[in-house]
């Protein structure tokens, strides 16, 4: 019989840099050893508490990590070079503002009965980290999900209703009951448990571990 195709489930929030590098460098690893794979996304917000208008984010990461301004700068360094490897661009600035998005996770909720959540966490990605656009604002999150093909006024309708509010807290309590507490947290067959972005050749060898236990 045909081997099932490898579940992965990946927990992760668009305003996250390691997210979008690990799922970048997992992709390569999906490539390079061909293996059968469907990927589900699933929301975890990093900033749960913050205020709409947001807050800047070098200043964010300073007050959350006690980072000193090197520190931030060396990583936003490091950052934008994995990501360049990986053929996505961080445009760093000094005015780029981490947002709470609550709103994001419930649209990608939408976009996941269209099919197309995927495509949409992607360019939410690309929106945030490489052309700065403001996720805390609901006519912004509806253009973006007009751009690659949804219908941008029923997007703005689900963010202004709250459409999927009860069912977006009800999937990130359950990967805290999970014991996820930071992101990416990717799960393998729904058994095996990968966090942080661990780079091309790592997820390889997991994928190749993987394949072996599978048979």
């Amino acid at each position: 019989m045909p081997t099932q195709p490898l579940r992965i489930d990946i927990v992760s929030d668009v305003v996250c840099p390691w997210c979008v590098i690990g799922y970048r460098q997992l992709a390569r690893a999906l490539e390079a050893t061909g293996m059968a794979h469907e990927i589900h996304w699933h929301p975890f917000e990093l900033n749960p508490d913050m205020a709409a208008e947001g807050q800047n984010m070098r200043e964010h990461i300073m007050e959350k990590y006690g980072s000193t301004p090197e520190q931030s700068e060396e990583s936003r360094i490091r950052m934008a070079d994995l990501g360049a490897e990986l053929g996505f661009e961080f445009r760093w600035s000094e005015d780029m503002r981490m947002h709470n998005t609550f709103d994001v996770h419930q649209l990608l909720h939408w976009a996941e009965s269209q099919g197309r959540m995927h495509d949409l966490k992607q360019a939410l990605f690309a929106a945030h980290f490489t052309h700065r656009r403001n996720l805390s604002d609901q006519t912004v999150l509806a253009e973006i999900a007009g751009e690659i093909g949804l219908d941008r006024t029923e997007a703005l309708a689900v963010l202004d209703e709250q459409r999927f509010a009860a069912e977006v807290r009800a999937a990130e309590t359950h990967w805290l009951r999970q014991g996820i507490r930071g992101v990416p947290a990717m799960i393998f067959d729904k058994r095996h448990l990968v966090t942080g972005a661990q780079g091309v050749e790592n997820y390889t060898r997991i994928l190749e571990q993987l394949a072996e236990m599978r048979g």
